[in-house]
């Protein structure tokens, strides 16, 4: 078993529904409201990085746990793990990778695996407070996927929209994006390992 974060689509190339990708931003924003109610809304917009990089995630009850008692909550797991599938489901519906409408439950579009943590026993009482530091370069690193991710996103779209197909490059492509920055979010967020993970796609 890895000690990453393990991401797996299901990817739709062939009979693509033409009408939804094209309305694609505006028909996820009954789940993108639902999504952001679970970060509360902050009216003067202070945080708003650390809030939207987190979107209800357990993040500090997680770091205090793991310093003072070197214990990962099960009901903090439970909820990361349940955040991050809706988080990815999301996505690989904006990012067209399929036509099937993001459910709040979980969903065969994708699978996650996540390393044995045995409760927290398995990890570090002090590096939780430094791994979002240590992190930093990947976060750079990852806009630049991003920026790529978006670029394939776009002729996917448009391939979509002329032909009802999606290329198989663009969508191994955006995959491959996407599983980088659910390493990141094992490591630096929802802190279930503290193996630095990998640069490459």
């Amino acid at each position: 078993m890895s000690n990453q974060i393990e991401t797996t689509y299901k990817v739709q190339l062939e009979n693509r529904n033409r009408s939804t990708v094209f309305f694609r931003l505006i028909l996820i924003a009954p789940v993108g409201i639902f999504v952001a109610s679970f970060g509360g809304f902050n009216n003067n917009g202070d945080n708003y990085f650390l809030a939207s990089y987190t979107s209800g995630l357990f993040v500090i009850p997680v770091v205090l746990a793991l310093l003072f008692r070197g214990v990962y909550p099960s009901y903090a797991l439970s909820l990361n793990k349940s955040l991050l599938g809706l988080f990815n489901r999301i996505t690989a519906y904006v990012t067209l990778l399929t036509d099937e409408y993001p459910s709040i439950e979980e969903s065969d579009v994708v699978a996650i695996t996540y390393p044995e943590i045995n409760g927290g026993k398995s990890l570090s009482q002090g590096l939780p407070l430094v791994k979002w530091f240590l992190a930093i370069p990947l976060y750079i690193l990852g806009c630049l996927y991003s920026i790529y991710a978006l670029v394939l996103v776009i002729l996917g779209w448009f391939s979509i929209l002329s032909s009802g197909t999606f290329p198989q490059a663009s969508a191994e492509g955006i995959v491959k994006v996407s599983q980088y920055w659910n390493r990141i979010y094992g490591y630096a967020v929802l802190l279930v390992t503290d193996e630095y993970p990998s640069i490459n796609l």
